[in-house]
């Protein structure tokens, strides 16, 4: 019966690889499974050629169990996304070689190696081989996670048959017939599994290098060793207790402990228990800060969530492996934390939280002392956090567990309360650490966003206060000539040019203002402009200037240009100019202005020869607005002005000035095609 098995096995596992060689070949994850198989077939086929004699299997077959076994490994490294890190990887296919090396000076020497090592040799080979194993399994790629584990769950169910079988023999000294049924059955089995998983891995599948601490690996090998060891105890004094069922019962064991082994290779528990184990007993350091730091930090600066403060929880909770979060944050008017975001959920899935005064007991209790709040220690010994009342939201029942300050230098910002992590969680003085310097981080991050919202207030409140003093600029030129015109109106009220005068001068300054007025209402901004005589503009402003000293001359005879321009505006813009130029020049000097034609532009230049402008204050302060040198009397705006609506028209500003020798401010205007004569 186990003779036909065996055979069975053997041509089974030969058809699944000729079967994948021939329709998988070109992928080379299904070649080196299909050379594997091959392998396997002739190691079935020796075992078959020895089962007559009921004996331990011969150096032959012994042999062919470490070619078995390398194949599966060199299979399983093709078949995996990942590398193998190189201790590991030389360590399994090490035993595999000094296995055969072993077996094969046991048949060169027909019997002279010692055979009571036999078994122990094939043990550790196969938990090399396991621990290699398990590796993939833990650690497949994502993109083909789950053709790989299914790859891996058939080589390991391989591996741990065999290390139980070895481990029994090494107790009893031969190998009973009913596990090596089971033994060839569990190989015929793994095929399943293994097909399916090596005919869908991806022909070519990216390959990365996972290094993972060797204390891991080791105590998962001891672990694994202890545990076939008891198996194998347990099974050698269930053969004793019953010699005529002992049989059964050690195979019922055996399979029992194979179960039990691949539930606990599945769950997640036994891993991260085993860990924490590790890290308490082993390391100094509890966590791999390297990958924490960068996970913290691609977290907090990837955007996955829309608002920042979302991202600052589940970066902060991702490295505990809190399943939620609540952020809460001080309101800078109110002077209360309110809670601002939750994590995954949403802060009005939380009604329950109410919000806290500055001078409430847990604000005050992290301003102080600049403590993480562990609720478990909390309730267990409540005088170490002295008289702290907290709030009945952070009931130390429920489900939350820490509570970290989130400060800015020794400024509260607010605090993150985070659900509690997965057990075993045993809060040391490395998690308070790691907390309370990502909490910094995370305040750092949040209070610059809060500073970014205020710059970006304050300027607009900056250009609403510069778009008032633009107004203000105009309203004051308006002003200016109305006042003139009261002053005046004593000496001249009987005059009738200058009641005509005065009228013009009114229309004048309410057409400007109804002007201002339609700007400010937003009709028309770009409808005012029209092709207008640059000469007729000239005249308008030199006629507006006439009542101040010195007065304007026209300097050569006004070229004929044509702009398109706001009148209005453009005759505003060379009125300020020249009541600049007549401001810096003593009541006896000289202001002119001229109009020229160069090229494909108009000219505009007043000039005067007052008291100048170094160059630096060309360079630095002429243009800059809000910059004066007339004190209270001045805005600082004109000459920004006048260059900007310039540049609005295409064209610049050009002056030229030294102290004590004047100054030239000249105009560039682009010139209308329609109206240029030269055109």
């Amino acid at each position: 019966m186990i003779g036909l098995i065996y055979s069975l096995t053997a041509i089974l596992l030969l058809v699944v690889g000729a079967v994948l060689l021939i329709r998988r070949g070109q992928s080379e994850p299904a070649r080196n499974a299909a050379v594997a198989a091959i392998v396997s077939a002739g190691w079935a086929a020796l075992m078959w050629s020895q089962t007559p004699a009921h004996a331990w299997p011969t150096w032959n077959a012994m042999m062919a169990d470490g070619f078995r076994f390398g194949a599966w490994l060199i299979a399983l490294q093709a078949l995996a996304s990942i590398e193998i890190p190189a201790w590991l990887r030389r360590m399994s296919l090490g035993s595999c070689a000094a296995l055969i090396v072993y077996t094969a000076f046991g048949a060169i020497a027909q019997g002279a190696t010692p055979l009571h090592l036999y078994p122990m040799a094939g043990f550790v080979t196969a938990l090399a081989a396991l621990a290699a194993t398990l590796h993939v399994w833990r650690h497949a790629f994502h993109g083909a996670a789950r053709e790989v584990k299914w790859c891996a769950t058939a080589v390991a169910g391989q591996f741990s048959i065999d290390a139980l079988t070895y481990a029994q023999a090494q107790w009893q000294g031969d190998v009973e017939p009913s596990l090596s049924v089971l033994r060839v059955i569990a190989i015929a089995a793994s095929l399943l599994p293994l097909v399916y998983g090596a005919w869908r891995v991806p022909v070519a599948a990216p390959r990365i290098f996972v290094s993972r601490q060797v204390m891991f690996y080791t105590a998962s090998f001891i672990f694994l060793g202890l545990y076939f060891g008891a198996t194998a105890l347990a099974a050698y004094y269930m053969r004793a207790l019953s010699p005529q069922w002992g049989g059964l019962l050690q195979t019922l064991v055996i399979a029992a402990a194979a179960t039990i082994l691949i539930v606990f290779l599945l769950a997640d528990w036994p891993t991260r228990r085993l860990r924490v184990f590790i890290s308490t007993h082993f390391y100094r350091n509890k966590y791999d800060y390297r990958i924490a730091w960068l996970r913290f930090v691609q977290t907090l600066s990837a955007g996955e969530e829309p608002d920042i403060r979302r991202n600052a929880i589940r970066a902060v909770a991702e490295i505990f492996d809190s399943a939620s979060g609540l952020l809460m944050l001080r309101d800078r008017e109110a002077g209360r934390f309110y809670l601002q975001a939750a994590w995954p959920q949403k802060s009005s899935d939380f009604p329950a939280v109410v919000s806290l005064a500055e001078d409430d007991e847990l604000p005050r209790f992290f301003m102080d002392r600049q403590w993480v709040v562990d609720l478990r220690e909390y309730q267990r010994d409540r005088q170490r956090y002295g008289d702290l009342r907290l709030p009945a939201w952070l009931d130390p029942a429920g489900p939350w567990r820490l509570v970290t300050p989130l400060l800015v230098g020794n400024h509260l910002l607010g605090f993150l309360v985070l659900r509690a992590p997965p057990e075993p969680f045993n809060i040391t003085f490395e998690d308070l650490d790691l907390l309370k310097t990502v909490g910094r981080n995370v305040a750092v991050q949040l209070a610059q966003r809060r500073a970014d919202e205020q710059l970006a207030e304050g300027r607009q409140f900056d250009a609403y206060n510069r778009f008032a003093a633009f107004v203000m600029h105009d309203l004051k030129n308006s002003v200016a000539q109305l006042q003139l015109l009261v002053a005046n109106a004593a000496r001249h009220r009987h005059n009738p040019v200058f009641v005509d005068d005065a009228i013009d001068t009114i229309r004048n300054t309410s057409e400007r203002m109804t002007r201002l007025i339609e700007q400010l209402q937003g009709r028309d901004m770009q409808g005012t402009a029209r092709v207008v005589e640059l000469s007729q503009i000239v005249g308008a402003a030199v006629a507006r200037s006439q009542s101040r000293q010195p007065a304007i001359v026209v300097q050569g005879e006004l070229a004929k240009a044509a702009v398109q321009a706001d009148p209005d505006r453009l005759t505003a813009v060379l009125e300020h100019v020249m009541r600049n130029a007549q401001e810096a020049t003593s009541a006896t000097g000289n202001v002119g202005v001229e109009l020229s034609v160069e090229q494909h532009e108009a000219r505009l230049t007043v000039i005067d020869d007052g008291a100048g402008m170094d160059e630096e204050f060309l360079r630095q302060r002429l243009f800059r607005p809000f910059d004066s040198t007339k004190g209270s009397k001045g805005m600082g705006i004109g000459a920004y002005q006048v260059r900007e609506y310039a540049r609005t028209l295409g064209g610049d500003v050009e002056v030229w000035s030294a102290p004590g020798r004047g100054t030239r401010f000249c105009i560039r205007l682009p010139l209308c095609p329609k109206k240029n004569p030269g055109s």
